[in-house]
């Protein structure tokens, strides 16, 4: 069974999960934290590497949850052997060591995610989300070049924010790594947001103005953007594309290197009540981003638990449709 055919209606047939930890305890509040949703059944437990393997061969799970610290085999030689046999297999390993160079190998044998132990209470299902329906997670605190989502045709990231303050601060080191690169961006949020972006970006040694006098930097209020291709609460698509296409032309012209956009257009739909409108916008953008070489980050200031319990169907159709999902 190949996961990629398994994006069906949200509830009508749950993911089958593999969990792979050998201490005891652990794995079983996991299974009891998978049995709690109908998204997600449990098909198979194993208590070491050599017993991952073997069950990731004949009971062929849509999602593989892989212990790094395994006995007999550990998780990261199993991922390559559960890899080298099914290239398809969907890896999210979960592990208690805070160490960057672990979770580094971890991804780099394959893995879609990596996920601390000490996270899995807030993002398990999360990141679950994410790899099962070919995005990645990485745990938030982690950090460093070869654990970022790598920079291909299609990187379309979403990032769930605590609050604002982080919001912006997500967006601050996504628009610092951005203009380094030469890449030309584009900031759509609010005023408020945008004024704020901007003193993080001059407080982190950015000259703004000139940067702006260059056309390597652009802000749009995203009410505006909203107006413009929100018809009776639906996304108007020509209406969409009318305004996208000659925004991204013009930053490919002056940009150095890619082009990079963040903002919170869907995000201000969302809270707006218009779900719907939310995830249409985000397929629209990810259609956009993997025709063109673009880098977008959409940022979410949501209550994290409250959307999981309330509008978690709705929040598995937004995860879709990005190449990396994180909560911070």
């Amino acid at each position: 069974m190949n996961p990629g055919d398994r994006r069906v209606h949200p509830l009508a047939v749950p993911y089958r999960v593999l969990v792979a930890d050998d201490y005891d305890p652990w794995r079983r509040y996991v299974c009891a934290e998978i049995r709690q949703h109908p998204r997600w059944r449990v098909c198979g437990e194993a208590a070491d590497g050599l017993e991952a393997v073997r069950l990731a061969g004949t009971l062929e799970p849509d999602l593989i949850l892989l212990d790094v610290g395994l006995p007999h085999l550990n998780g990261i030689e199993a991922a390559r052997r559960i890899l080298e046999a099914r290239p398809d297999a969907r890896i999210l390993f979960i592990s208690q060591q805070h160490c960057p160079d672990i979770a580094e190998a971890a991804l780099n044998a394959g893995g879609r995610g990596f996920l601390y132990k000490s996270d899995a209470a807030r993002d398990l299902l999360f990141a679950m989300e994410a790899v099962v329906n070919r995005g990645r997670f990485v745990t938030a605190s982690l950090s460093g070049p070869g654990l970022a989502a790598p920079r291909h045709a299609h990187h379309h990231e979403a990032a769930f924010y605590s609050d604002e303050a982080a919001l912006i601060d997500g967006y601050a080191r996504f628009a610092e790594a951005a203009i380094a690169e030469g890449n030309t961006l584009i900031c759509a949020a609010s005023e408020v947001v945008c004024t704020e972006f901007r003193q993080r970006l001059e407080g982190r040694g950015f000259d703004v103005e000139r940067l702006m006098s260059e056309s390597r930097l652009m802000w749009i209020d995203e009410a505006r953007i909203i107006s413009q291709i929100v018809v009776d609460g639906r996304i108007d698509d020509t209406a969409f594309f009318n305004m996208v296409t000659p925004l991204i032309a013009w930053a490919q012209a002056t940009s150095r290197g890619r082009v990079a956009a963040c903002g919170g257009v869907s995000a201000r739909l969302w809270t707006d009540g218009k779900p719907d409108a939310a995830i249409r916008l985000e397929h629209l953008w990810d259609g956009l981003v993997r025709e063109h070489e673009i880098d977008i980050l959409c940022g979410y200031s949501i209550d994290v638990p409250r959307l999981a319990g309330d509008h978690y169907t709705e929040f598995q159709s937004l995860c879709r449709e990005h190449s990396l999902v994180h909560v911070r």
